[in-house]
């Protein structure tokens, strides 16, 4: 779970090609529903265009919960598959892309279509802003007392956070923390507390 970049607002572009026009739109979503409710948005607001196509990625571009796209009537692999690889290369995470065209009488080809379509997403995305999101897990750890204090500055030093800690016969503290380093942060907790510690990491 590596880091990726989010969109920090929604935006819009407009770019021609051969005399169609190309309305982008870039949203910020989390699910496939709210993505389709800006699909549906844009097809009841520009009625009268010759295509709605779409592509959204839903998590981190890399290991994606979810994605998906549409070409919506132009020739299958020519929109909505280039819109959904730009999204992808350019690792931008929980994000729609929406594409309204305008026909502009001029047959652009496959590979025009690809290069407009892709073209179009990539103008969006360059004036966006974007930030930067580090994927985190939860890891529950449990020792003695005496050893807190020894837990709480190693969260510190790998930038972690204690959300938690609960007090019975042992000291159990809930910490969140980048995926990243979780391994490594896991294997220094069992070497400072020689194998007491009792560590569990949240699916």
């Amino acid at each position: 779970m590596s880091i990726y970049t989010i969109l920090a607002a929604p935006i819009a572009a407009t770019t021609e090609e051969k005399n169609s026009e190309f309305l982008t739109f870039l949203h910020p979503v989390t699910s496939r529903d709210e993505a389709m409710v800006h699909v549906d948005g844009y097809r009841k607001q520009y009625p009268d265009a010759a295509h709605v196509c779409w592509a959204y990625v839903i998590g981190n571009t890399r290991q994606p919960q979810t994605q998906a796209f549409s070409d919506d009537g132009e020739p299958s692999g020519t929109a909505g598959k280039p819109m959904l690889h730009v999204l992808t290369e350019r690792e931008l995470g929980n994000s729609l892309a929406v594409v309204v065209r305008y026909f502009g009488g001029v047959k652009l080809g496959a590979g025009g279509l690809v290069r407009a379509y892709s073209g179009a997403v990539s103008a969006a995305v360059n004036c966006a802003q974007l930030v930067e999101v580090t994927p985190c897990i939860h890891i529950h750890i449990t020792v003695d007392f005496a050893k807190e204090t020894k837990i709480r500055h190693l969260v510190n030093t790998y930038q972690g956070q204690v959300l938690h800690v609960d007090y019975a016969m042992q000291v159990t503290l809930q910490i969140s923390l980048a995926a990243a380093q979780a391994e490594l942060f896991t294997q220094q907790v069992i070497n400072e507390t020689a194998g007491d510690a009792l560590v569990h990491i949240d699916d």
